[in-house]
């Protein structure tokens, strides 16, 4: 019996993240680092409480909640010394949130500052305010997704896995121009 499942393709490549109950799924760190953790491979509770550093019980807890807002779903069940061991993927290979929510994004930024607290290799972190015309902040953003989509994991999985956080907004509070799309 293999140590890891093969990992089932998931139904979708992009889900939306938009209804009330994904939203209140988000809000939660830990329930954002179980996403990032089923990200590339199915898991199991257990495997998911020992690489988080929590109990069965409380990562138990948050898959309920993430599995009834749609954003994970048991890709396998097998049969294990008397047991049935379940392994939980993500619904989706990406996840995005069109119209993000102040408590999704905080529980989102928390996740990724615990990620990298726990990280064993050195991080890079970055915050920089630019002024772009709409033009030039479009092509930023385009630039942007296509740098991220266009990444490929390593093919041999004994690789470590890295996060990627990529954001560009407007800072609230600045003067909107009078050709910014949707502004008056």
């Amino acid at each position: 019996m293999s140590d890891h499942p093969p990992p089932p393709q998931p139904p979708e490549d992009v889900q939306e993240i938009s209804t009330p109950e994904q939203f209140s799924a988000l809000a939660h760190p830990l329930r954002q680092r179980l996403l990032f953790s089923l990200g590339h491979r199915p898991a199991t509770i257990g495997r998911l409480a020992e690489q988080l550093g929590t109990t069965k019980g409380n990562v138990a807890h948050h898959l309920k909640v993430l599995r009834e807002a749609g954003l994970v779903h048991i890709a396998e069940t097998r049969r294990v010394r008397g047991g049935t061991e379940q392994h939980y993927q993500r619904t989706a290979r990406r996840m995005i949130v069109a119209e993000p929510q102040e408590a999704g994004t905080a529980a989102m930024l928390t996740a990724v500052a615990q990620e990298l607290d726990r990280s064993p290799a050195d991080t890079h972190l970055t915050l920089r305010h630019v002024r772009l015309g709409p033009a030039k902040a479009r092509e930023l953003g385009e630039a942007l997704a296509q740098l991220v989509d266009e990444v490929e994991d390593d093919p041999d999985e004994g690789q470590p896995t890295h996060g990627v956080l990529v954001a560009l907004y407007q800072r609230g509070g600045d003067p909107v121009s009078a050709d910014t799309p949707g502004q008056r």
